[in-house]
């Protein structure tokens, strides 16, 4: 009969140092298994050698889930007679291949598990790995290997012989499955034919194709270790009552493996969970996982009386109690460590797909091939355990009386149990019961039963066991997400089911265990969209809390109703207002956590981003004052920066590069004046006396070239100040020759608006020109002082920034190129005249009068040009003056009067 058949590795073409080869003789839940070596040439070898010669009915090869090669080949050999025991002497046949799963479909989280039917004689199995999938994972193109499990025939020489009942190869196997008192050796000839098996039973061991299930793979790779051995154990003995024909025994002892096995599957993956804490150092989740392997173990095996069903000793019987010695991994490497930043998580285990099929060198043969056994898959199940929860004390009848009158006595036994398992299944069941309710039941007792299971569902969501926790939330989810709907629940049950269970999910959202604590904060936001409850659960999550709440409760609190806000946001239905949101925010804010303050401040730059100004009428007053709080100009800047704004730092920051170039650019330009001062007195150096004398005539009308700065701290640019001085020269000198009546006092007069003034010396005009002369203009573009009549010329010919504009054809004014096309289409100017006919004002847009004294009226008398901002201020100054003058000429004229009288007056004779 076939059986698994030990083997050592004794050769490998490379090995990754966190993955020894060696992992491949060893089967259990904890093996990491075998993985190539990094970037290692293809193809691998791996060689196995078995204990003995013996013929191999089936090859099992469990890969690795991401770590998958594209193909295996099989080959089988044998040592030549008398040959020295060497590998290289060993002659090879090729069996066939088999082609893996790329594992796409699966997210590379299940193994797969490849189940193939060989019929071949040999001591040794070369197995020829190919390249690997290519994925994600896979960084270094490694391949490994889980497991390998070879089944198959001892021989004892090289040629295969029948079964038969007489061979002394059957001895151990009859005195094995013999009744008791009935040896083999005691008749080895066979003559007590009374003392042979039953036909039947002889017929199922003298089976070629059977193999045990205790003989598969995943039989050893996801079971605990020790039930295992115990489900063995029980294998021979429900064999042994088989042929001493006690039936009943037989079939307690089969029903017992069948709930051993889901509770060494149970138990294995708890192992794996075990280990993964450690590995994490989550301490306190190992000791729970291990208080409940220890308890679970007890339990079960108390419940199946296996002392009993084993026929063991008390010696024995303590040493099954005493937990099993947990499997030791090799201590942690520096490669080990860098190998789990590449390996993703898996949620659980991962699962066998088995994929049982005769190598492809074999589908030709002409032999007939056993059927394929079916697959099996590793269910997580808790059904099968036997036993009763222990009876509830009078204390906790009389807390849950009239849920016991619901649910009954049984089921709330176990939601009070001790042991977690009883508590989960209680939940598991109530859940199904619930779920299964017709609609039309009536509505009291479906609010008695909303009742009951929401008592029930508070003790769940306070119990310590995950397990636990976890089927307390799937029972509360399914009622308010569909039972409620589905029977039409009054509004007022479907309060009071929120009421009791939604503090208990906040106070547990400051449990210890992480993974407890993320559960419920998921499942809280998870909550706030059921549509029955939408509103309840945001309005009670934006309660302020106290100031003195645990870190890890105002934390959860404060994610809890960030993660809120950006689902749900501020719609009509969802709970949240400015209002209640910053209001929990400000008390959030004065919380000793900086966890929670920086959480409040998310949460306001959030809700700013959504309604802007109305976040501001909860905050203090945006003032130099409230900045000088950290966390108030914290949240004040971020205003600035969601609003584009510079923050008060960034403005000082800017503020001073633009003094630093500001005095830079003064510095150039006062430096460029005084070159063309000093150009300037030399020409006029060189001039002849004619010009001398011409100058000495028409008065000082040497112009000084000044850098006059105002209050902006602008300055007039060299070549505009040249051109005004220029004309104001040539003006003077022309109204000098001509005799004009302006001619004496033409140094103290500007020759743009006509304004006298006795302070217009040089500096005098220069500032005059710069501030005020109504007929002169600052360009906002580049700052040169020019004539309002020529500003359209300046922008499209001189201006600085004159590749921005261009001529509109139908006013002829300087428009910017980004705006000409929308100016034209919607034909928003007016058509300009001939210069003959009319001017064009650049400032009012309009056409007015033709000629030089057409500008003068426009820009400077009472109904002028009501865009130009000097107007107003030169009538102003023009007032002042008259009146000035006006009172110097009275007083003159009176004192004149006197003395007219006064001498005109001649005594009489």
């Amino acid at each position: 009969m076939p059986r698994k058949i030990p083997f050592s590795i004794v050769h490998a073409s490379s090995s990754d140092d966190a993955y020894s080869v060696k992992e491949l003789e060893v089967h259990n839940p904890l093996v990491k298994g075998w993985v190539t070596g990094r970037f290692c040439l293809y193809p691998q070898e791996l060689v196995l050698r078995l204990t003995e010669r013996a013929r191999i009915r089936k090859l099992q090869i469990l890969s690795h889930q991401f770590l998958i090669g594209t193909k295996i080949e099989f080959f089988i050999g044998n040592l030549p007679p008398d040959h020295i025991t060497t590998l290289h002497g060993t002659r090879y046949k090729r069996l066939g291949y088999v082609s893996l799963s790329d594992n796409e479909k699966t997210g590379f989280k299940a193994r797969e598990l490849k189940s193939v039917h060989v019929d071949a004689m040999g001591q040794y199995l070369k197995l020829v790995i190919h390249k690997n999938h290519v994925n994600k994972y896979n960084l270094f193109n490694q391949v490994g290997l889980v497991a390998i499990n070879v089944i198959g025939d001892d021989l004892l020489d090289q040629d295969e012989k029948p079964v038969d009942p007489t061979d002394p190869s059957l001895k151990y196997l009859l005195n094995t499955y013999l009744p008791t008192g009935r040896s083999f050796q005691d008749d080895p000839t066979g003559s007590h034919d009374n003392d042979m098996p039953d036909p039947a039973i002889w017929g199922a061991i003298n089976r070629p194709d059977y193999i045990s299930p205790m003989d598969d793979l995943a039989f050893d790779m996801y079971q605990d270790p020790e039930v295992a051995q115990i489900i063995r154990k029980l294998d021979v003995r429900k064999n042994e009552a088989v042929l001493q024909e006690r039936y009943d025994l037989a079939k307690r002892l089969k029903q017992a493996i069948a709930d051993l096995q889901k509770v060494g599957e149970k138990l294995g993956r708890f192992e794996v969970e075990k280990r993964r804490a450690v590995e994490n150092e989550d301490y306190d989740l190992a000791k729970i996982k291990k208080m409940q392997m220890d308890e679970y173990r007890l339990q079960i095996y108390k419940q199946l009386e296996l002392h009993d069903l084993l026929d063991i000793t008390r010696s024995e019987r303590d040493k099954l109690r005493t937990p099993p010695r947990e499997y030791s991994p090799p201590p942690p490497t520096l490669e080990t460590i860098q190998e789990s930043p590449r390996q993703p998580p898996p949620q659980r285990q991962p699962e066998p797909v088995n994929d049982e099929r005769p190598l492809p060198a074999l589908k030709n043969s002409p032999r007939r091939e056993p059927s394929p056994d079916t697959a099996r898959t590793v269910e997580e199940d808790s059904a099968g355990i036997t036993g009763e929860p222990e009876p509830m004390t009078e204390k906790q009848m009389r807390e849950a009386g009239t849920v016991i009158d619901v649910f009954g006595i049984h089921l709330v036994s176990g939601a009070f149990s001790k042991t977690w398992s009883y508590r989960e299944d209680a939940f598991v069941a109530i859940y199904k019961q619930m779920e299964e309710m017709p609609t039309g039941t009536d509505k009291e007792e479906l609010r008695n039963l909303l009742r009951a299971a929401i008592f029930l569902i508070q003790k769940g969501i306070r119990d310590k066991v995950f397990a636990v926790f976890n089927a307390a939330l799937n029972l509360l989810r399914m009622i308010l997400e569909e039972w409620i709907p589905k029977h039409k629940i009054p509004k007022q049950d479907t309060t009071h089911a929120v009421d009791k269970t939604l503090p208990e999910l906040l106070a547990r959202t400051g449990d210890t265990a992480q993974r407890l604590r993320e559960t419920d904060i998921k499942f809280i936001v998870e909550m706030a969209q059921f549509k029955e409850v939408r509103s309840m659960v945001p309005h009670t999550c934006v309660q302020p809390f106290k100031l003195s709440m645990a870190t890890r409760l105002a934390v959860s609190r404060v994610v809890i109703v960030e993660k809120l806000l950006n689902q749900l946001g501020l719609e009509k239905n969802s709970g949240l207002t400015v209002d209640n949101v910053m209001k929990f925010c400000v008390n959030a804010l004065d919380h000793n956590a900086g966890e929670v303050r920086d959480g409040a401040v998310r949460i306001i730059f959030d809700l700013y981003r959504m309604r802007g100004d109305e976040v501001r009428e909860h905050l203090p007053p945006d003032e130099p004052s409230t900045r000088k709080n950290t966390l108030y100009r914290q949240i004040f800047e971020g205003f600035d920066r969601i609003d584009g704004r510079p923050t008060e730092a960034e403005l000082k920051s800017q503020q001073k590069a633009a003094q630093k170039a500001d005095h830079e650019r003064k510095q150039a330009q006062i430096n460029a004046l005084q070159s063309e001062l000093q150009q300037l007195k030399d020409l006029a150096s060189t001039q002849g006396k004619k010009d001398a004398d011409d100058e000495s005539k028409s008065g000082d009308i040497n112009i000084h070239i000044n850098v006059v700065s105002g209050k902006d701290g602008a300055s007039s640019p060299n070549k505009n100040t040249r051109q005004l001085q220029n004309k104001a020269k040539s003006t003077k000198a022309s109204s000098i020759a001509d005799g004009s009546e302006f001619g004496e006092d033409i140094d103290k007069m500007c020759i743009f608006c006509n304004e006298k003034n006795d302070d217009f010396n040089e500096e005098g005009l220069d500032l005059h020109y710069w501030k005020h002369c109504p007929m002169l203009k600052r360009c906002t573009h580049c700052k040169q002082v020019v004539e309002i009549s020529g500003l359209t010329e300046h922008l499209l010919t001189e201006c600085e920034k004159r590749t921005q504009f261009a001529k509109c054809p139908r006013c002829h004014e300087a428009v910017e190129k980004a705006q000409l096309d929308k100016h034209v289409q919607e034909k928003v100017c007016s058509v300009a005249r001939s210069k003959d006919q009319a001017n064009r004002c650049p400032l009012c847009h309009m056409n007015i009068a033709a000629g030089e004294d057409g500008w003068k009226k426009h820009l400077m008398s009472r109904d002028g040009c009501k865009n130009n901002p000097r107007r107003e201020l030169a009538l102003k100054r023009a007032q002042e003056q008259r009146g000035k003058a006006g009172a110097g000429r009275g007083r003159v004229g009176k004192a004149g009067a006197g003395r007219g009288r006064g001498t005109s007056r001649t005594p009489r004779k």
